[in-house]
């Protein structure tokens, strides 16, 4: 499966764009759409490299999912798991009690699983918890552009 432009949507709207490198919650140097790969602080680029680094990264972390998900998936669903291993990570969903329940055909028990994931540093964060909503949401096809 691929990503769906609403998929694509909901990272952007979450990782937002940033032009010039920056620390994030966990002091990992970040640039562009929540890029990590190869960033130093004082890097820059354009809102177009921002754009074609988002598309070629995105490219790998369906393939995560499309390789450790062992169960059928609604591209909501898709589109949420996609959002949730770009902020993630891939070690994060191999070892997560999430894709164990997922891989159960337990997709009730994934909302909640998606949702504990907001913490950074320890600490619960606002906007991670607003971004877990919106994945718990959007992985039950219900709207999550208010959250």
């Amino acid at each position: 499966m691929n990503i769906s432009a609403e998929g694509m949507a909901l990272i952007k709207k979450f990782e937002g764009c940033e032009l010039e490198a920056y620390l994030d919650a966990v002091n990992i140097p970040t640039i562009a759409f929540g890029r990590i790969k190869n960033v130093r602080m004082g890097d820059s680029c354009t809102k177009e490299q921002a754009e074609a680094w988002l598309e070629e990264e995105i490219q790998e972390y369906e393939g995560y999912i499309n390789d450790m998900v062992e169960v059928e998936l609604e591209q909501y669903q898709f589109d949420a798991l996609c959002a949730w291993v770009y902020n993630l990570g891939p070690t994060n969903l191999r070892e997560s009690t999430l894709l164990k329940v997922l891989n159960e055909k337990k997709y009730d028990e994934v909302p909640a699983q998606i949702r504990r994931w907001n913490k950074a540093g320890g600490d619960v964060l606002g906007g991670l918890t607003r971004r877990r909503e919106a994945e718990s949401l959007l992985f039950q096809d219900k709207e999550w552009y208010e959250v």
